[in-house]
C-alpha cells in the first residue's frame, strides 16, 4: 500500500538494519519444560483445534452469506453490458437451436429493430425506467401521454420476470401519462384468469401494457383482446436481477415464454421486420 513505503530519504535504523540481518536463533528449552513447549516443526505437525461453533455464531455466519450474496446481486441490478443485442440475439439463438435455417429465420427478431441505449449511463431499475424512457426514447413518451384511440392497444409492451416486478414497474411508468394518456395494465397470471384480462383490454384504453411473457404471449396468441396495430415499442426487462442471481433472459421458463410464446408471434415479429415497432433493452 502507498501508506507503507518508505521515503527515499529514509535510513532504517542501525539496530534495526543490523537485526534483519541475524540468524535466527534457536529456543531450548530448559529442563522438565520439553513438554511444555514446542518446536516449530512440531507445532506445523499439530492438527488445528476444532473450536465448537455456538448457534448463534453459526446465525451470524448465515447472515453475513446471505447479505454477502444480496450486495452481489445488487452489483448487478441496473447493470447491463456494453452489447445487450449481442447477449439478447445469443439467448436467442440458445432457446432457438432446435430449429432449422429456414424456421430460424422466419422466427428470429433482427438486430436492426433493437434500440440502441448505450448513452443511457444511470442504473437500470424501476425507479429510473421513467426517466429512461424520456432520454431514449422520447416519442414514446409523447405517445404514452397522449390519449389512446383504440381499447386494448398500447403504445408499449413491457415485459417483466414476475409479478411483483411487473407491479414495481406499473407503479413507476404511471406518472408518464399524464392526465391524457390511457391505462397502464397490469398482465400477469397470478390473481388474475385470462378471460379477466381479456374483458378489461376490451374495454379500456390502454397507453402501456406491462406483464409477464407467459400471460401477454397467451393474450397475443389465444385471445383478440391485446391489439398491436398502435404498438410503437417493446421494452424487455432484461437487467433486473433476482434473488437466484438470474435476469429474465436467464430462467429457462420465461426465457421460452418470451422467445416462442410472445416474440414469436407472427403478427409481432412482422411488425419488428417492417419497422413499426422498435425493440428496448431495458
Amino acid at each position: 500500500m502507498a501508506g507503507d513505503d518508505l521515503d527515499d530519504d529514509y535510513a532504517p535504523d542501525e539496530l534495526v538494519a543490523a537485526s534483519e540481518d541475524e540468524d535466527p536463533v534457536e529456543f531450548i528449552p530448559l529442563d522438565g519444560e520439553e513438554d511444555v513447549f514446542a518446536t516449530t516443526d512440531d507445532a506445523k505437525d499439530r492438527p488445528n483445534p476444532v473450536l465448537p461453533v455456538s448457534g448463534e455464531e453459526a446465525k451470524q455466519a448465515k447472515k453475513r452469506k446471505r447479505k454477502a450474496k444480496d450486495n452481489e446481486r445488487k452489483a448487478k441490478v441496473g447493470s447491463v453490458p456494453g452489447s445487450t443485442s449481442g447477449i439478447f440475439i445469443t439467448r436467442q439463438d440458445q432457446v432457438l437451436k432446435n430449429l432449422s435455417v429456414v424456421e430460424l429465420d422466419d422466427i428470429r427478431i433482427p438486430a436492426s429493430c433493437i434500440v440502441d441505449t448505450r448513452d443511457w449511463k444511470n442504473d437500470r431499475t424501476h425507479e429510473t425506467i421513467a426517466d429512461f424512457i424520456r432520454q431514449v426514447t422520447p416519442t414514446l413518451a409523447t405517445r404514452i401521454a397522449q390519449a389512446s384511440k383504440n381499447n386494448g392497444a398500447p403504445t408499449c409492451i413491457i415485459l417483466a420476470g414476475n409479478a411483483l416486478r411487473v407491479t414495481d414497474l406499473t407503479r413507476s411508468i404511471r406518472p408518464l401519462r399524464g392526465e391524457k394518456g390511457g391505462d397502464v395494465a397490469k398482465l400477469f397470471a397470478r390473481h388474475f384468469k385470462l378471460a379477466e384480462h381479456a374483458e378489461y383490454l376490451k374495454r379500456t384504453r390502454v397507453g402501456v401494457a406491462i406483464g409477464t411473457p407467459a400471460r401477454v404471449g397467451t393474450l397475443l396468441s389465444e385471445t383478440d383482446a391485446l391489439s398491436l396495430k398502435a404498438l410503437s415499442h417493446v421494452i424487455l426487462d432484461v437487467s433486473f436481477i433476482d434473488s437466484k442471481m438470474r435476469s429474465m433472459l436467464d430462467m429457462p421458463e420465461t426465457r421460452q415464454d418470451l422467445f416462442h410464446k410472445f416474440l414469436a408471434h407472427p403478427p409481432l415479429r412482422t411488425r419488428f421486420v417492417e419497422g413499426k415497432t422498435s425493440l428496448v433493452l431495458f
